[in-house]
Order: C-alpha cells, then structure tokens, then sequence
C-alpha cells in the first residue's frame, strides 16, 4: 500500500532552487525472498507546481522513476557487472557505458524481455549478432 502526502507550505523554508512542492511516501514492502514486511517514508521535492502536479500524479511520477532504475541501470549493473569495470582513463569508461546502453537498446527493441538470456543467446549466434545491427550475416 502506498500513501502520498503533498504541501507546499514548506516552500519558503526550504533552500533548494525551483522547489514547488514537497511530499512524503509511505509505502509498505515485502522482500522477495524473505518475505520480511517493512514500512518505510521516503520524502521528495518538486519543481512541478500543485496546479499540475497533484499527489496522484506524483505517485505515478515517482514509481516511473524507479522503473527506469530496475530496466536500465540494474541490468547495467548486475547484468553487465559495470560497476567493476577498470576502464578509468580518458573517455573509455563514457565509451562503454554508451556500448551497453546500445547493446540493451538493441536487445529490448529485438523484444528480449530479460537481458542476461538474450546476451547469452548472442554469444551462441553470430548471425543473430548480425540481424539486430541490421545486417544479414557474413
């Protein structure tokens, strides 16, 4: 269950640039493999004035976010390990970090719903490489 509460009578106290409104979440969660129940409030600002943004909306807003952690940046740190990369120098850690990001691009837009699979499927077939950058195989 998930609870928003939202004001903007914090505004003026708050020394934060565009803030329009503030809000506290509080939902409640159940791990997967432990299935240990917790509640917890996480609180936020906004630049969206209450005129365009109300509770609902940010609720919505605020779960999107966490949509774009779990489909991008998790994949790109447990499935690609990036976050042990060495590359350090120069652009190179800029570079990769754009290769993975195309790789998972390519292999969403070839309707591959998990990741890992789907790069381990490629490592088996050239020829699949080869028709998701659009070529028929060499």
């Amino acid at each position: 269950m998930r609870q928003i509460w939202t004001t903007t009578a914090l505004n003026g106290y708050l020394d934060f640039p565009h803030t329009a409104q503030v809000f506290a979440i509080k939902r409640d969660i159940t791990e997967m493999v432990s299935q240990k129940f917790r509640t917890e409030t996480v609180y936020g600002i906004t630049s969206l004035p209450a005129e365009c943004a109300n509770p609902e909306l940010i609720l919505v807003l605020s779960r999107t976010h966490w949509s774009i952690e779990n489909r991008l940046h998790w994949v790109r740190d447990v499935t690609f390990d990036e976050d042990r990369c060495r590359i350090r120098r120069g652009a190179g850690a800029q570079v990769m970090a754009s290769l993975r990001n195309v790789a998972i691009s390519l292999l969403r837009m070839a309707g591959a719903k998990i990741i890992a699979s789907a790069l381990r499927r490629c490592a088996r077939s050239d020829s699949l490489v080869f028709r998701l950058i659009g070529l028929r195989g060499l």
